[in-house]
């Protein structure tokens, strides 16, 4: 079985949960990816890692529930819109002190987002 096709599999079958989980973890390598595109003076890299970080965190922003979730929802928008503004000014500025910001922000959320997944695998959604 190939990368792709096992990719493909793992994101077909995975849970909601897991998903949220494989978006943070891309947003992460990918954040990760466009620092090391600026060290390496690497633009064309930068760019194309900074526009999958950005497309991940409106896929995040757009998914939120605000009639489920009220101020976390609300709270989490304020974020995932100033991670873009961070990531349009490390785009531009050639800023790793903004791609920093964005990764400890996407850190902190996906600490708490797999604990709350693996708590709601162990309860069965209860």
């Amino acid at each position: 079985m190939s990368h792709n096709t096992y990719k493909q599999t793992a994101v077909t079958t995975a849970s909601r949960g897991q998903i949220l989980l494989m978006l943070y973890e891309a947003a992460i390598r990918n954040t990760k990816k466009a620092m090391e595109s600026i060290e390496k003076n690497d633009m064309t890299a930068k760019g194309n890692a900074i526009g999958k970080v950005h497309d991940i965190v409106n896929e995040l922003a757009n998914t939120l529930d605000h009639k489920v979730a009220g101020n976390i929802a609300t709270d989490l928008e304020r974020l995932y819109n100033f991670m873009v503004e961070q990531l349009l000014k490390a785009n531009l500025e050639n800023s790793k002190d903004a791609l920093q910001q964005v990764l400890k922000l996407l850190e902190t959320l996906y600490s708490g987002w797999k604990v709350a997944v693996e708590e709601f695998n162990k309860t069965g959604g209860k």
